[in-house]
């Protein structure tokens, strides 16, 4: 019998068990069976988990929203893949956490020849993320500043990558030199440790006292403050995360009105929210890796079985890059 992970219970990352199941013995008429040979692991994973963010089903339940593999079986409609066919996604249902699983036909995407799955299960998610914040919630733009933090994850080496690539100059904060470095060699234009520095004070020292057009924040409760600060007037926040916390309150009057800021909470299921936009999103983050101008950056693999161990290194926030876990 094929295995999985499953979280028992909601809590911290002891409470992923991996375990047998079973699956349908007929395969939904538009649904495609996939042997999986690689699942991104993200950060989403853990507020799933953890019950930040609310679970589709009742426990126990399977989590994971990003994998790649190759189809074994497919439904009587299905028109658009036939096995054999190398796939992947990043979307919802989860359920990831598996070694075969059937899935939706209109939320699967085609994995290029020029690719492996360990790659594209390693960045799909996180650079569709940075596609849709970057190229359609906020258009960046030559020799613009904009403030990125948590620069040296999967999401944030991308973006340092995708940022270079046009020629936007990226801030980008960090808790190490070792991160600083790695988040300079991918093309951030520069860091900030916060461990060290004031951000907002090394933001204006950098923009000569304008700050910064937009923020991308995916931290959350311990970087807020510090991002409304190094705002310029109008600017715009992008809350996309929480991997400290969530904000717990905020005086919308005290907090945006002084230099009339805008604010957003956007989601990569948003911004995909049909087969035209998902498919558009995911080429144009493929067309980037075709041209060495976005690659990926596997940090660690793990045995499917090790997930509690990937999420602790995950939450750690001492990982670089992307983390994948192996069926």
């Amino acid at each position: 019998m094929p295995k999985h992970v499953v979280i028992s219970k909601l809590g911290g990352p002891e409470v992923l068990k991996y375990q047998e199941y079973s699956l349908p013995d007929e395969i939904k008429v538009n649904e495609v069976r996939i042997k999986q040979s690689s699942i991104g692991l993200n950060y989403i994973d853990t507020y799933h988990r953890s019950g930040i963010y609310p679970l589709p089903s009742d426990l126990p339940v399977c989590p994971g929203m990003e994998a790649a593999g190759e189809i074994i079986g497919i439904g009587s409609e299905v028109v658009n893949f036939k096995i054999g066919d190398r796939v992947a996604y990043a979307t919802p249902p989860i359920g990831a956490y598996c070694e075969i699983r059937d899935f939706p036909e209109e939320k699967l995407i085609s994995i290029p020849e020029f690719l492996t799955n360990d790659e594209v299960a390693s960045v799909l998610l996180q650079g569709m993320t940075v596609e849709y914040l970057f190229e359609r919630l906020h258009k960046i733009k030559k020799d613009d500043f904009i403030l990125f933090h948590a620069a040296a994850g999967g999401v944030g080496l991308i973006a340092s990558q995708w940022a270079r690539s046009v020629g936007c100059k990226m801030i980008g904060t960090v808790s190490t030199k070792e991160k600083a470095e790695l988040a300079m060699e991918n093309g951030c234009e520069f860091t900030i440790n916060y461990k060290e520095e004031i951000i907002s004070e090394k933001v204006l020292e950098i923009t000569k006292n304008k700050g910064v057009p937009v923020v991308y924040d995916g931290v959350g409760k311990d970087t807020f403050d510090e991002s409304i600060k190094s705002l310029s007037t109008r600017g715009l926040m992008v809350s996309f995360g929480q991997s400290s916390g969530m904000v717990e309150k905020i005086d919308m009057h005290k907090t945006f009105n002084p230099k009339s800021l805008f604010y957003t909470r956007p989601s990569l299921m948003g911004y995909t929210l049909n087969r035209e936009e998902l498919i558009h999103c995911s080429n144009k983050l493929f067309e980037k890796m075709k041209n060495n101008e976005v690659r990926s950056n596997i940090y660690k693999k793990f045995k499917l079985e090790e997930a509690k161990e990937a999420h602790i290194i995950l939450q750690s926030r001492e990982s670089s890059g992307s983390i994948i876990l192996e069926p």
